[in-house]
């Protein structure tokens, strides 16, 4: 499931509100709470950043980190960067784009980013690389696996 500026309250001193996410309602580690706001870690996070940059790249990142968001984003307006972090070992780690420019999440297989189409604004590019994740078979595997649950 996708919720754009969702609040998350993922402990008792951080109630972040990430420009978007993405969660697994079954099985996944957050919630709906019955005030309608989301409890626990989405499995990523999504931030646009310009002005807050500092803030999203080093609090509100420590912060999803503490409390287990698998995955984060932070676009850098400013400074037209992308960076996606991936948890492993309680720590943030960079992912890589590969040889061709792209990232792909580990935790929603088939999520695609060319990342030099992003930051040169060609949406085209960006949605012809996101289908063809979308269409591959780690994708299909995935989606075969929520339905299941």
């Amino acid at each position: 499931m996708i919720c754009d500026n969702a609040t998350v309250r993922l402990d008792d001193e951080n109630e972040p509100q990430p420009d978007t996410l993405l969660r697994i309602e079954t099985g996944g580690s957050s919630w709906i709470a019955q005030d309608d706001y989301l409890e626990g870690a989405p499995e990523l996070a999504i931030e646009v950043a310009g002005s807050s940059a500092s803030y999203d790249l080093h609090d509100k990142k420590e912060a999803y980190r503490r409390n287990g968001v698998q995955e984060y984003i932070v676009w850098n307006s400013g400074a037209r960067s992308l960076s996606w972090f991936k948890l492993c070992s309680d720590q943030y780690v960079l992912l890589d784009s590969d040889s061709s420019g792209i990232i792909c999440s580990e935790v929603f297989p088939g999520l695609w980013l060319d990342v030099e189409a992003f930051v040169a604004g060609d949406l085209q590019r960006v949605y012809e690389t996101l289908q063809i994740g979308i269409a591959s078979e780690p994708h299909q595997a995935f989606v075969s696996k929520l339905a299941r649950s």
